[in-house]
């Protein structure tokens, strides 16, 4: 096949020109082995595709994480970087365990990532709209004018009781973040907050404006309501600005593990995970 006849689900153009694309092969036909054709028959008919993403560097470049560069074409080179200078790759390396140079793949030309039955979401981000704060196992590759670092948790709670852990990952500045979803980015909910509250029964907020202050609280005011409520903790984001969330992701989650009839079954089991 033509690499031209991929085709294109999902793209943004930065002001720079660096295009990025999200990619899916239309149909997968070359496996001999028959357990793995039978899967692939199935994925066909229930809409899995494989995908893949494609930045297209136009004199610029894209950062990578490690492991997830495929193949490329063009006058390219990959460069180790701090990512942001000397302290900010030794805080990155200290706070969250990460490596302390960054991938960076500088020039013009068309960049490939590993292919996958994921999902993925684009995001263009705008310096004037403050930092967004994801969870560290979304971020995936990000383009020239963004700077990623380490945060930590604002409070006890949320870095105990959130399911996130102590650190998650802020973007900041003008470029297009590139996000691994945990459901296809057309089931994402941009929420917006006036100054008032978010309540989340589940660890499914993908990310928010830096704006957004995120505490883990219970569900009533004291322990015996919480207890019969049914409910128990709580995701609360406050202030002004915006909550992505992805409503669907436990639904899948509960399918991978129960029969048709305990789906339907099954009351609400969503709930907030500590760990």
């Amino acid at each position: 096949m033509n690499i031209d006849e991929l085709e294109v689900i999902d793209s943004i153009t930065s002001e720079d020109g660096t295009k990025v694309e999200v990619v899916q092969f239309k149909e997968l036909k070359g496996s001999a082995n028959i357990q793995v054709a039978e899967k692939l028959f199935f994925a066909k008919e229930v809409g899995i595709r494989l995908k893949m993403v494609r930045v297209i560097l136009n004199n610029s470049k894209v950062r990578v994480e490690p492991g997830s560069l495929y193949f490329m074409k063009g006058n390219l080179k990959m460069q180790a970087s701090t990512g942001g200078g000397v302290m900010q790759g030794l805080a990155r390396k200290m706070v969250s365990g990460e490596t302390f140079f960054v991938n960076e793949i500088v020039g013009s030309g068309e960049i490939y990532f590993e292919p996958t039955f994921g999902h993925f979401m684009l995001h263009k981000v705008d310096k004037n709209e403050g930092g967004l704060i994801v969870d560290r196992s979304l971020f995936y590759a990000g383009t020239q004018g963004l700077d990623i670092s380490a945060v930590i948790q604002k409070n006890i709670s949320s870095a105990l009781f959130g399911g996130e852990g102590f650190f998650q990952t802020r973007i900041y500045g003008n470029g297009i973040a590139i996000l691994c979803s945990p459901v296809p980015a057309q089931e994402i909910i941009k929420y917006q907050l006036n100054n008032e509250k978010l309540f989340v029964d589940g660890n499914f907020a993908l990310m928010r404006n830096e704006s957004i202050n995120f505490k883990v609280e219970k569900s009533s005011k004291n322990w015996l309501s919480t207890g019969v409520s049914g409910e128990g903790l709580l995701q609360t984001f406050e202030g002004s600005g915006y909550v992505w969330i992805a409503p669907t992701q436990g639904v899948y989650n509960n399918m991978g593990h129960k029969t048709i009839t305990e789906m339907f079954n099954q009351k609400g089991v969503s709930n907030t995970k500590t760990k």
